[in-house]
Formats: C-alpha cells, structure tokens, sequence
C-alpha cells in the first residue's frame, strides 16, 4: 500500500511565518527552514522575537485567518486523495494549522504543538517526536507501507531522501541544485503527473 506525505507550508499554503513578517512589519520573522536548517534555532530565533515586540498567538492567529491555500492547492489535494492516502506532515503546530486545515478539506495533518502562557504569549513548543517528519515516514515503512514523499526546505529532504519516491515542490534554487536527483515540479498538474506515475 502506497502512502503519500506532503509538507504543508510552501507546498499547499503559503509560509505562516512569512505572511505574520509582512502583516507585522518585521523582517527577521521572514526566515523560515528554506533559510535555516536547525528547526530548534529557528523556531528558539522567532520565540526571542515575539518576546521582544510583546506578540503572542493571538497575534498571529489573526494572519493565520486571512491565509488561503496556494491558487489550485485544495484541487490538487482533493484529486490526489481519490487515488491515493495522503498524509500532511508538517512542523507547523496545531494552534496554527486548524483554519488551514479547514480550508483544505479537512486531511490528515501530523504536527507539533506551542506551550501558550497564561496571557496569550508563546512559551515554548513541544516537537511530537524527534526528527518528525523522518520517523513518521519510517513508521509508516514498519507498518507495511510505501512512502512517496514531497516538500520544499530542508527540514523535508530526509523523508524525502527514505522514502520510495520523492520529489521537491517550488523549492528554492539552492536546495535544488544540491539534490539535482530529486524531481523537482513548480505546477501541480506536473506534480500530480509525477506522483501517479510513481505510485
């Protein structure tokens, strides 16, 4: 049985964290695992920062509300999910994802969770396990499934690299000239073509 896991952000909806850089005009915030491969730097990096200017969840559950999928993003996925499982595998957290997932027609979303303070900030966040999107895919694998997997930043490539199948979807130039044996696909129509093949 074949399985298919997809990497949320940049790959079905635009990046949570750029849309809050732009909505509260600061720049730093637009780093994302594109830029930094240690995903607990990163995310240790953006806390610091929402510290520093007094911004919590609410804050950005509020730009949260305004995101929509990617143009042909929920089409592409509800005709994948005709023809095959789909898994959203994400290091997102759930205090982000749940209008996304909404909007997206309510699929299967494994992600992380934030520890909030009493008064609304962001305290810390807890990982759902280790290196989660690796050994959600290895999981999969040990239960009798065949993964085929996709994303687009760096925190992607690992279950990408284990599974039967991988491909990079409107990743960046850096990343794709490192895995030049990768597919990498910017349309979903192409996208979608390359995953029934592989399946």
């Amino acid at each position: 049985m074949n399985i298919v896991c997809l990497d949320m952000e940049g790959v079905l909806v635009p990046e949570i964290w750029i849309a809050f850089s732009e909505a509260t005009g600061i720049p730093e915030l637009k780093k994302t695992t594109r830029d930094e491969p240690d995903y607990d730097k990163l995310m240790r990096y953006r806390l610091e920062i929402l510290k520093e200017h007094g911004l919590g969840l609410k804050e950005i559950q509020d730009v949260i509300a305004g995101i929509d999928p990617l143009p042909g993003a929920k089409e592409f996925l509800d005709e994948l999910r005709t023809i095959t499982q789909v898994l959203i595998l994400s290091d997102t957290f759930e205090q982000f994802a749940a209008p996304l997932m909404k909007k997206l027609g309510y699929p299967t979303l494994f992600c992380n969770t934030l520890v909030i303070g009493d008064d609304g900030s962001i305290a810390d966040y807890k990982m759902r396990i280790e290196k989660s999107k690796l050994s959600t895919v290895k999981a999969l694998q040990s239960i009798g499934y065949e993964t085929i997997a996709a994303g687009d930043s760096f925190n992607d490539l690992a279950m990408i690299e284990a599974s039967r199948a991988g491909f990079l979807f409107r990743s960046t130039e850096q990343i794709k000239k490192d895995h030049p044996e990768l597919p990498a696909f910017e349309e979903y129509d192409d996208f979608l073509e390359a995953i029934k093949k592989a399946l």
